[in-house]
């Protein structure tokens, strides 16, 4: 059987799916690629110092690019050809240097895994505190703008996608999950009460092939050409080379498919365009599944709610991220 077909198959409505080799044939088994750093085994260090006002503590921020340290308060740029970004971020607002760290690395087996954790972070002036948002740790495929120059709109300091014109039948991951204990979400920007959200918070695995195109004005569109998105929805330990099938053209029909997670535009997602500006990528229609994308977007993160949405406590780890052929 075409193993895209098998995986298309045993794809269950819920979206976790780890799929065991054994009993198939050697010359059955599938082709996992790792993506570039995708053993996660690499990791820059810069070391931070933040503002004075705020304490001016040293803080360490984390990168999945080759093994580096880097000193100084400087705008960082993905190293050295490494497609990852993470939610870890330098912020300069009014003159004042902050960090965030959600995304640490983590030994595992002799290299690193990532850790990623939402957590409520709090911004200190002279003792007191004066702004407290929820931070969720992403680790996805990109580029952030730093530094970091306002809490609004934070999609549109993000370069969301990489180029890529191939057409993988799944993604393939290891992965650990703890669950807070927490019912119910929080929403906290920092610039108003700490409010409750209905709904468990789940961490996320967030795969789209997309085919862009940008019109004279600068803006930016996509057919959704591959879908996948997974939810964790209980704590486990470690799941090694999980395997899970890409959807390709428009799902809306099939069983697979969650309106809520699957959905075109589920989220507004930013790109530069050639003019050097960073604008919405419109996803405007299904793509057919023999079109060939040009922009892959993935995403793992400790909460599925967006911005400032999450419970404090929930963790994912990440390793060995790849695409199966």
């Amino acid at each position: 059987m075409n193993i895209c077909l098998m995986l298309q198959k045993l794809f269950c409505k819920g979206g976790l799916l780890t799929i065991c080799m054994l009993g198939l044939e050697a010359t059955a088994q599938p082709v996992v690629e790792l993506l570039p750093y995708g053993n996660i085994d690499q990791w820059v260090v810069r070391i931070i110092k933040e503002s004075a006002i705020i304490g001016g503590k040293v803080k360490y921020v984390y990168a999945v690019a080759p093994t580096d340290t880097v000193r100084g308060n400087e705008a960082y740029h993905n190293a050295g050809g490494s497609p990852w970004a993470t939610s870890n971020v330098m912020a300069r607002v009014a003159g004042v240097t902050k960090t965030n760290v959600s995304v640490f690395p983590e030994q595992r087996e002799g290299g690193y895994c990532a850790r990623l954790d939402t957590h409520l972070e709090s911004v200190k002036v002279f003792g007191l505190i004066d702004i407290t948002v929820l931070a969720a740790g992403s680790l996805f495929v990109g580029e952030v703008h730093e530094p970091i120059k306002s809490t609004k709109n934070p999609q549109k300091m993000l370069e969301s996608g990489i180029p890529f014109t191939r057409k993988p039948t799944a993604l393939a991951f290891d992965y650990k999950v703890r669950m807070s204990d927490r019912k119910q979400r929080i929403r906290a920007t920092g610039f108003s009460r700490i409010t409750d959200v209905e709904g468990v918070d789940y961490p996320e695995a967030t795969l789209f092939l997309q085919k862009r195109w940008e019109d004279e004005a600068g803006n930016l569109y996509a057919k959704r050409i591959g879908t996948l998105v997974v939810r964790f929805e209980q704590s486990t330990d470690w799941h090694n080379q999980a395997i899970f099938p890409i959807l390709y053209g428009d799902i809306t029909a099939n069983p697979a498919y969650q309106d809520d997670r699957m959905r075109l535009q589920v989220e507004e997602r930013y790109a530069v365009n050639s003019k050097g500006e960073s604008v919405p990528v419109k996803e405007v229609e299904w793509g057919g599944a023999d079109e060939q994308p040009t922009h892959l977007v993935l995403q793992f993160a400790s909460s599925h709610g967006g911005a400032y949405i999450g419970s404090p406590g929930n963790s994912l780890w990440i390793d060995n991220v790849g695409m199966v052929y």
